[in-house]
């Protein structure tokens, strides 16, 4: 039985437990697939973690600026770029069965509109045909809630940037 994992709220830290959990997937010799959505893939978790047999990692498309101040043409082509990503990724799951699939950032994907639920649900559903299943980021919709078997909420009590307006930091937040 093949469970669907969710990482959301507003603190630190959701990636970085999806990341820990396609570690120990990898400590024991499976198949994992790493998929982020909506950022620029040059975090260090993903570089360390390309290095490891059986890990692959994929990143979508940039987007280029903030979404909310997009034109609606550049909108929606980002929105394209991100299905097309999504779709790539449903073949390369069939492809690979992946034992545990990382979908990061795909609930900021979806609750900025970048994404549909009818794709996420079939690039979801594809994913856990195989393996373990986590989707990561702030906004988690209802739907994706409620279909999920395990949710975490992370929720900041405090950080640095609040407190003393300390950027973010090559290896700690990023």
């Amino acid at each position: 039985m093949n469970n669907l994992h969710v990482y959301t709220g507003e603190g630190k830290g959701k990636t970085t437990a999806a990341m820990g959990l396609a570690l120990r997937s990898l400590g024991h010799g499976n198949r994992v697939l790493i998929a982020q959505f909506m950022k620029n893939g040059i975090s260090g978790e993903l570089k360390a973690l390309e290095q490891l047999p059986n890990a692959t990692v994929k990143t979508a498309p940039p987007i280029k600026g903030f979404v909310s101040r997009l034109s609606d043409g550049d909108r929606q082509a980002a929105a394209d770029e991100q299905r097309c990503f999504a779709d790539s990724l449903i073949s390369l799951i069939e492809e690979i069965k992946p034992q545990t699939v990382i979908l990061d950032e795909l609930n900021v994907a979806l609750n900025l509109g970048m994404l549909g639920e009818e794709t996420a649900l079939r690039l979801i559903d594809c994913a856990m045909k195989y393996g373990e299943t986590a989707a990561t980021g702030r906004g988690a919709p209802d739907w994706l809630i409620e279909k999920s078997d395990y949710v975490s909420r992370i929720e900041a009590q405090k950080h640095p940037y609040n407190t003393r307006k300390q950027p973010a930091r090559k290896g700690v937040e990023w």
